[in-house]
């Protein structure tokens, strides 16, 4: 008896309070939220190319945007990161996504997908119905990270498709991480707009809750220290 009471969490000594907090016991709060955590970790680390495996989310934004959408996803809105050829924008987004998975959400699924090969999965195919499909995915996913935003040849097309997706994530209320080499807005040179035209910007303008310009020299290319 006292085996099966304690395997309830429950002690049988005299003067006890009855039940004591038992994290080995699938019935504690506590056990439930480390099986999400572990749960929420393995789809991020299946989502996470092994290059951003050891990812961190060291920005003080971006962490913040992470931690609203783990308290309220609803109000998150989209996390956009810009900034030159490696300023480290997807590591802090692949970070986001780790620090959210931590946190032990209810719910846990993620895409990340490079725009390129986003738009290349999208374009019409021989199949019946597949890029409709793919679309509905990406529209639906609880958390988008779209990398390299921009990148790709714009055309009326990738305008419409790409206003579609973003549509659909607004108007239902889904955090979606974007990383462009594109500034958000820049009158003196190229920038997002030219790219996803102005009906998709006003979208965007509207779905971004944290914009970080991320700065400073290509990690890729700085000679590491001996």
């Amino acid at each position: 008896m006292e085996r099966i009471l304690a395997r309830r969490g429950i002690s049988a000594l005299p003067g006890s309070e009855g039940v004591h907090e038992n994290t080995d016991n699938p019935g504690d709060p506590a056990w439930h939220h480390g099986a999400r955590v572990d749960y929420a970790l393995a789809r991020w680390e299946a989502a996470t190319p092994p290059r951003f495996r050891r990812a961190e989310a060291t920005l003080p934004d971006v962490r913040a945007w992470a931690d609203r959408a783990l308290s309220n996803p609803a109000s998150a809105g989209a996390l956009l990161l810009t900034g030159h050829t490696g300023t480290g924008k997807t590591h802090e987004a692949y970070g986001a996504l780790k620090r959210i998975a931590a946190g032990g959400p209810e719910r846990y699924e993620v895409l990340a997908v490079n725009s390129a090969d986003m738009y290349g999965s999208l374009r019409p195919s021989q199949t019946a119905g597949a890029s409709e499909w793919e679309l509905k995915r990406l529209s639906n996913v609880p958390l988008l990270f779209l990398d390299d935003f921009g990148s790709s040849k714009s055309s009326e097309w990738t305008e419409e498709v790409t206003y579609r997706l973003m549509n659909h994530r607004y108007n239902f209320c889904l955090p979606t991480i974007i990383t462009s080499n594109l500034p958000a807005r820049d009158t003196s040179g190229r920038d997002l707009t030219d790219f996803v035209g102005e009906r998709v910007a006003s979208r965007l303008a509207e779905m971004v809750t944290t914009l970080v310009p991320m700065i400073g020299e290509d990690r890729r290319r700085t000679p590491k220290a001996a």
